[in-house]
Formats: structure tokens, sequence, C-alpha cells
């Protein structure tokens, strides 16, 4: 019989480092957010994402350094999670962040959620925690070919083209969940990615193939990451998050079934049981970025009992 979940206490621990990195997703997208918001007061809102003086002024917020030493520290233990426990059981934990956002917005922003943003977070809560739930159950280390590896890298290559290609002439029209959507599809790669190297520097197996997949990985995340930003600029942090943890854990997700076989024990019913509470979750995010109350509202800088005017945050 297969190893399942209750069997492997190493999983258990891959999943508490998996909500110890949640925790900081949450406080760094805050500060992040807050850093983001700062520099386009200073500089001006160019309407067509964020240049490169933009970019480089954000080196000079304290906050949005800060946050990002965070979210690198999240990252830090989503890679050691990934390297205990398979990939469609952590990378849905990222939905915690959400929770945790949401509560540190509200009260950072003075902003009171309604109760159709209410039900929407529970919505992605609830479709990822169900996920969780039977993928632990179902889901399977195995490993992968050079054959799955070149196909997933066929797809980014194809995404990352698309995306850069879409941007360069329909930027204006953005808002912020095209960033979102495409963060969480670039992320979703990423996570897979660093899945596939971690098990083969394990395994001593650096070939030309771990060169191309590392290198997928940093366009990947250099993308995600500047279309993270330009959602800041245009969307309050817990929409961000509620992007990123539900979109980007189904990305990774798919391509865990689909490429790696990693569901390959799992039951018929468990296959349509995913499909469904994906979509819930998807629901939610769609639900919340409509029903927001931040989604209307001008981010010129997000409202803080201690911002100051001397440019110290």
């Amino acid at each position: 019989m297969t190893e399942v979940f209750t069997q492997n206490p190493a999983q258990v621990f891959g999943i508490v480092l998996a909500l110890i990195g949640a925790v900081f997703l949450s406080i760094g997208a805050q500060l992040q957010y807050r850093g983001v918001g700062k520099v386009e007061k200073s500089l001006g809102d160019t309407g067509g994402g964020l240049t490169l003086r933009q970019l480089l002024a954000l080196l000079g917020r304290p906050s949005w350094v800060l946050g990002t030493a965070m979210l690198g520290a999240a990252i830090v233990l989503q890679l050691f999670s990934l390297s205990l426990a398979p990939l469609i059981v952590v990378q849905p934990l990222g939905a915690v962040a959400l929770v945790i956002t949401a509560i540190i917005n509200a009260r950072v922003s003075h902003v009171r959620l309604n109760r159709l943003s209410i039900f929407a977070i529970c919505l992605c809560v609830a479709g990822v925690g169900l996920f969780v739930t039977i993928a632990a159950f179902t889901a399977v280390d195995k490993p992968v070919s050079d054959a799955d590896l070149i196909t997933i890298l066929t797809i980014l290559a194809v995404v990352l083209v698309l995306f850069a290609v879409t941007f360069a002439f329909l930027r204006k029209r953005f808002k912020a969940l095209f960033y979102i959507i495409g963060a969480g599809v670039l992320y979703g790669f990423v996570a897979t990615l660093a899945k596939v190297v971690i098990s083969r520097l394990q395994a001593e197996n650096f070939t030309w193939l771990t060169v191309l997949c590392l290198l997928g990985l940093i366009g990947a995340a250099a993308l995600g990451a500047y279309f993270v930003q330009n959602a800041y600029s245009s969307g309050p942090p817990d929409l961000v998050i509620a992007g990123l943890t539900v979109i980007d854990p189904l990305v990774a997700v798919t391509i865990g079934i689909v490429v790696l076989d990693e569901a390959s024990q799992a039951p018929p019913w468990a296959l349509w049981a995913f499909a469904l509470v994906g979509a819930i979750a998807i629901w939610g995010v769609f639900l919340l970025s409509k029903h927001h109350p931040q989604t209307n509202l001008v981010v010129d800088e997000p409202p803080t009992p201690a911002a100051s005017s001397d440019g110290t945050v």
C-alpha cells in the first residue's frame, strides 16, 4: 500500500514550515504595499505599470525593503517545506496568509471588510483548505523525468512570452486582477520548478536541464514579482494575497497532477473534488475583487496611523 500522509512525519513538519511561511508572507505583503503606495505618492502614478525609476525608488523605502526580506524568508521556508512534502500538499497552505493579511490590512487602513468580502475570503480559504485535506491523504512524491521537465519548461516559455507581449501592448488597460492572475500563474511555475530543483539536488542529478530549470525559475519569479508590485499599486494587499494563494497553488497542483503525476494514487472521486473545491476558491477571488471596499479606491498611500512626512517609514 502506498504510504499516506499519516504515516510520514516529515510531511507534518513540512506543513508547519509552510504555515510559518504564510505568516511571513502576509506581513511582508502589507509592508510592500505601504512602500509602493509611498513611492507612487512621491513620484506619481504612470498608469501603465511601475517604471524603472519607481522600482529603484522602492529600494529606498525601509518598509518595502523589510517586506521584501520577509517575503524572502517565506520563500526559504516554502522551499524547505517542498523538500519534505508533496507539492500539492504544501503549496495551497499559503491561503492562511489571506486571513492574516485581511486582518492586518483592515486594522492598518481602517477600512472594515463588508459581508461579501468576508464571504469571498471564506470561500477562498474553505476551497483551498478542502483541497489540502484531500491532497494530504492521496498525494505521493514521484521522481520527475527529463521528459516531464522539458514539458514544464516548454509550457513556461510559452506563458512568459504571452504575458510579456500582452503587457507590452495592453498595460495601460490592466487593473489589479490581471496582475494578480499573472503573478499567480507565474508563481505556480516557480513553486513547481523549485520542487524539481530540490529533488534533483537531493538525488545529485545536476544536469543542463537543471540549469534551464533554474533559469526558468528566475525568469518567472522576476516577472511575477514585477506583477505583484503593480498589483499593490492598484488593489489592496489582501486581494493580491487572495489571488496569489489561490491561483498559485491551483497552477502548481495542476502541473503536479497532469505532468508530475502526484495524484496517481488518488481515487476518481478525489479528482472531481479537486476540480470542485478549486472552482470554489477561484470564485472567492473574483468575488473579493468585485466587492472589496478598497477595490474602487485610488491607492495613493495606504492610510497608516503612524505615517510620517519625513520619509522614514
